[in-house]
């Protein structure tokens, strides 16, 4: 079996309620989309979500390096010498791992079909389904109460607020959160790199009778002193994410204590290959994991499922960025039970080659 043709083709989706977080706001979202052709009848799929602020990527430079110099590797080679591959792309994609995220997700979902088993089995299966936050973006407190209200109502048992712009607000509709939601739902903030360590430091304190579950990258993804700072001076654990890209991003953090808890994205770091190494780093260290997403579609959703479900230590997962895009085309690759995630079942990602 080889690789015979790399198809890639992107797509615009509204999101249903547009958002903002500290650094701005968004109404549509691309992503790029990868199939590989085999000489069989079996195809991969994978997406990429590519994010200036985060993985610096457009939609334009992913389909450039796929159709180019990444489809050079690809074509001809045997789809199921995954780790060759990926060691193969590596360097033509060095600065885009939403790119690489996509082909590494085409290549296991072969991978999987193969073996007739969802990727999830294939890597261990250590659990069927996982709890999911949902995220609410910037907004008053009137809003973010109705919000919070009606996401409870469906089933959700964790809330992650979006904040970083201003304390003074982002305190009041935190403690008001909680009166509404409840002492059963877990509250979660990210501050999404706009908080200096005061300011991150203030929050905790001041929100402490709302009982936050972790606060998430609070400072600049570059400021790590001000990150340690903040771990070190508040009660409740907090989470890097912009900060953590590769595995030595891991291995930094870890051996300073930079942080207590690590959000591993498989946009963010290159895949799931990439993924496994950031979590052995925690694993190792102690450190909690939470596997997180962008606005992306339910295919790169699954993706990042099947790799959570795999982990025995992974502890969370914040994986929303499917809810309310109008137009995916992989829409229902996932299944959402009273806040439960849960895989279809199929091999590979679960999508039937057609």
């Amino acid at each position: 079996m080889r690789i015979v043709r790399v198809e890639t083709w992107t797509v615009n989706m509204r999101l249903e309620q547009p958002y903002e977080v500290a650094y701005g706001g968004f109404e549509s979202v691309h992503n790029v989309f990868v199939r590989l052709h085999t000489g069989s009848k079996l195809c991969g799929i994978g997406c990429a979500a590519p994010d200036e602020h985060v993985t610096g990527e457009r939609p334009e430079s992913v389909r450039g390096v796929i159709d180019g110099p990444v489809r050079e590797v690809l074509v001809g080679s045997d789809p199921l010498r995954f780790w060759k591959l990926l060691d193969n792309i590596a360097k033509p994609a060095r600065r885009m791992p939403a790119a690489r995220a996509a082909v590494d997700m085409a290549l296991l979902d072969i991978l999987g079909k193969k073996a007739s088993l969802p990727l999830c089995r294939l890597f261990g299966g250590f659990r069927t389904r996982i709890a999911t936050s949902v995220t609410i973006g910037i907004e008053d407190e009137q809003n973010t109460l109705k919000k919070a209200a009606g996401l409870v109502a469906r089933g959700f048992r964790a809330i992650k607020l979006k904040g970083g712009r201003d304390l003074e607000s982002d305190v009041a509709r935190t403690l008001r959160v909680r009166e509404v939601v409840g002492r059963r739902v877990a509250l979660r903030f990210d501050a999404n790199q706009g908080y200096t360590a005061a300011q991150a430091l203030a929050y905790v304190e001041r929100t402490r009778e709302a009982n936050v579950e972790v606060i998430e990258q609070p400072t600049p993804r570059e400021e790590l002193v001000a990150l340690e700072a903040v771990t070190k001076g508040a009660h409740i654990p907090v989470m890097a994410d912009e900060s953590v890209v590769t595995s030595r991003d891991a291995f930094r953090i870890a051996k300073r204590g930079i942080a207590d808890m690590l959000n591993i994205k498989l946009m963010k770091v290159g895949g799931i290959a990439e993924s496994m190494g950031v979590a052995e780093v925690a694993r190792l260290s102690k450190m909690k994991v939470m596997v997180g997403c962008m606005d992306e579609s339910a295919l790169g959703i699954a993706a990042g499922l099947h790799f959570a479900l795999a982990r025995p230590h992974v502890d969370f997962a914040d994986l929303d960025g499917h809810l309310g895009l109008s137009g995916d085309p992989f829409a229902g690759l996932v299944r959402l039970e009273n806040g439960y995630l849960k895989p279809t079942g199929a091999p590979g990602l679960g999508w039937p080659d057609r």
